[in-house]
């Protein structure tokens, strides 16, 4: 089952130094960190903060595609995490016909955010999250667990990173 996602916060992960995007569910009741890199946190931000850069970057490029070719882009859902790995897919639409892209979720994710597309994550993928060490890198894995299950949703700056 695929569960509605919104963007709660992009915050740099206090120990790897890495920028996590956090999806939240509507009712507030599961949570889901994603790493991501500088690059793609920088483009998740600027739309968060209707930044419009001179020059189209790589996801407006892509969105503004889409656009011309006359497809929509449906929605993108984090759909597996495989070897501490989320995948995502991208459904865009076009001519009737609905097509699932693979994507990195971060992509996927800063897609989204410029069509107006919403953001769903599989069930299984956050409950696989919770049994897996998701730290990019190695460090002190156990504390940035406990961060992590202490990490006050409603109290985190919005999308600072």
């Amino acid at each position: 089952m695929q569960i509605e996602m919104t963007i709660k916060g992009l915050m740099v992960d206090p120990i790897t130094n890495m920028p996590i995007v956090i999806l939240r569910d509507k009712d507030g009741q599961k949570v889901l960190p994603i790493w991501v890199g500088v690059f793609e946190a920088n483009a998740i931000a600027l739309q968060i903060e209707n930044v419009t850069p001179q020059r189209p970057m790589t996801h407006d490029l892509l969105n503004n595609v889409i656009h011309d070719l006359k497809a929509d882009i449906q929605k993108i859902v984090v759909s597996d995490l495989k070897e501490n790995t989320f995948y995502a897919l991208i459904y865009v639409s076009i001519g009737g016909e609905v097509t699932a892209i693979d994507a990195r979720p971060s992509d996927a994710i800063a897609l989204a955010l410029r069509a107006r597309a919403p953001i769903f994550v599989e069930d299984r993928v956050i409950d696989n999250a919770k049994t897996v060490d998701l730290v990019p890198e190695k460090g002190d894995s156990e504390r940035l667990q406990k961060w992590l299950e202490n990490l006050d949703t409603d109290a985190m700056g919005k999308y600072k990173m």
